[in-house]
C-alpha cells in the first residue's frame, strides 16, 4: 500500500486548521469553484483562501483545474480549484463494513463516490478469528483494485452494535459475540500500523449523509438502520451525537405500536425483535416463502412476482414506518434516512414507510422527510470510508492519514 506522508500541525489558535476545512468544504460543495467564489460561500478573505488553498493543493487534496480557464476572459484568469479525484493520481480511502454474514470492501474517491467493492462472505468463519481474515481480504482487495500510484489516506471500518470510535473498540456486538474488542488495533496491526478509524455503522451512514446527502441533513437528521441489528443515529448542525462511552443510538427496544413480537429481553413488541433482518427471514421460513431465514431471499422472492414475500416486506415496511414516526415526533429531525435493504431495491417499500409513519406522527405529515441514503445500495462500502472521510474534512490540516 503506497502511504500518504504524515501531515504537518496547525498551529496559533487553529484558525488556519478551521480555515482550512472550510475553504475544503466549500470546494466540496461547489467545486469546481475559483477562489474568489470560495470567498464569497465561505465569507473567508481572498487572502486566507489562497493560502489554503495553496495548504490543500500541497497535501493533494485539492487540484488546480486551468484548462477550465475561459480563454477569452478579461482581467487576471481565476483558476478554478476542485477536490483531488483524477483517476490516476487522486487520492483514496477504504470503507470496510463488518456485517453479518458477509462485510464488504469499498474504495472511495474524496467525493465519497464508490470506486470498486466486493463482498467477503464469512458465515462459516468463528466471529473471534473473523479480524485477521477480513485484514488479509482487504489487503489482497487493495492490491487488486488496480489503484496505480493514488495515495490511499486511510482505512474506515463500521459495524453495527455499541462502538467507541475514541478508543476504537466494539464495546458490544451481540450478533458477533464481541465485548470490549479493541477492533482498531487489531486491524492496524493486520495492516502493518497503516492507521484504521472505527465506528457504528448507523453513525457512519449518518455522517454520509451530512458530507454528501442532501442539504436539509446538514440541518438535523435521525438515521434509523434496519438489519440483522437494528440501530440509529442523530446529527445535529453537522454533528452526529454520540453520547457518553459512544453509546448513542441504541433504538433495539424502542416499542412498536401493535408489535407483538417476543423479544430476548422478556418484552413483545420491541423494534430489533419486529423488524430485524433475523426476525424477518425467521418468519419468511414459517410461512413456507423461504427455504431458510435468508432476508436477502425474501427480497429476491418479491422481485420474481412472490406475493407472499411482497407482503411481507410490506409488513415490515409499516413497522418501520410507526417506528419512524415515533422518532419524528420526538426528534422532529429535518430529514429522516432509513437505511432499509427492500427499499432501496424497490421505492415502493419506502412508500409504505412513508404512509405509515405520516399516518403515526403528531409532528410530520410530509413524506417528503423521509428518505434512502443518497448511496443506494452502495451506502454500506461508502458509509465506511466516510469513517475516515469525516475527520479529514473537519481537520484536513492535521487529520491523521499516514
Amino acid at each position: 500500500m503506497t502511504a500518504a506522508p504524515r501531515l504537518f500541525r496547525a498551529t496559533g489558535d487553529g484558525r488556519r486548521e478551521t480555515n482550512a476545512a472550510t475553504v475544503l468544504r466549500t470546494v466540496l460543495d461547489h467545486g469546481p469553484v475559483a477562489r474568489r467564489a470560495i470567498a464569497e460561500h465561505s465569507g473567508l478573505s481572498q487572502a486566507a483562501v489562497s493560502r489554503q488553498c495553496t495548504d490543500l493543493v500541497n497535501l493533494g487534496l485539492v487540484r488546480e483545474l486551468p484548462e477550465l480557464v475561459a480563454s477569452n476572459g478579461v482581467g487576471r484568469p481565476q483558476i478554478p480549484v476542485d477536490l483531488h479525484t483524477g483517476q490516476s493520481d487522486g487520492p483514496v480511502v477504504a470503507g470496510v463494513h463488518i456485517g453479518v454474514p458477509a462485510s464488504t470492501f469499498g474504495l472511495l474517491d474524496l467525493r465519497g463516490r464508490l470506486l470498486d467493492r466486493r463482498t467477503f462472505p464469512h458465515g462459516d468463519i468463528a466471529p473471534g478469528d473473523l479480524p485477521p481474515l477480513i485484514v488479509r481480504s482487504l489487503r489482497a482487495f487493495l492490491d487488486e483494485t488496480g489503484r496505480g500510484g493514488r495515495r490511499l489516506l486511510g482505512v474506515g471500518a463500521a459495524l453495527g452494535g455499541w462502538v467507541d470510535p475514541g478508543t476504537g473498540t466494539a464495546v458490544r456486538h451481540a450478533t458477533l459475540g464481541w465485548a470490549g474488542r479493541p477492533l482498531a488495533a487489531e486491524l492496524t496491526r493486520g495492516l502493518d500500523g497503516f492507521e484504521v478509524r472505527v465506528d457504528n455503522h448507523a453513525r457512519a451512514v449518518a455522517q454520509s449523509e451530512i458530507l454528501f446527502g442532501r442539504p436539509e441533513a446538514r440541518r438535523s437528521l435521525v438515521h434509523l438502520f434496519i438489519g440483522n441489528v437494528v440501530d440509529a443515529a442523530l446529527g445535529i448542525t453537522g454533528v452526529v451525537h454520540q453520547g457518553p462511552g459512544s453509546g448513542a443510538g441504541d433504538v433495539a427496544h424502542l416499542p412498536v405500536p401493535d408489535s407483538t413480537a417476543v423479544c430476548p429481553c422478556g418484552r413483545s413488541g420491541c423494534l430489533e425483535a419486529t423488524v430485524s433482518n433475523t426476525a424477518m427471514a425467521r418468519t419468511a421460513v414459517r410461512r413456507g416463502i423461504v427455504p431458510w431465514p435468508d432476508a436477502f431471499l425474501v427480497v429476491d422472492a418479491a422481485a420474481a412476482g412472490d406475493r407472499r414475500a411482497d407482503r411481507l416486506l410490506r409488513e415490515r415496511a409499516r413497522a418501520v414506518g410507526r417506528a419512524t414516526a415515533l422518532l419524528l415526533d420526538v426528534l422532529n429531525p429535518d430529514l429522516v434516512v432509513v437505511t432499509e435493504h427492500a427499499s432501496l431495491t424497490n421505492p415502493e417499500y419506502l412508500e409504505e414507510i412513508k404512509g405509515a409513519a405520516v399516518d403515526h406522527s403528531h409532528v410530520c405529515q410530509d413524506p417528503g422527510r423521509i428518505v434512502s441514503p443518497h448511496a443506494g445500495t452502495a451506502v454500506l462500502p461508502v458509509a465506511a470510508g466516510a469513517v475516515v472521510l469525516n475527520p479529514l474534512f473537519r481537520n484536513p490540516l492535521t487529520a491523521s492519514v499516514r
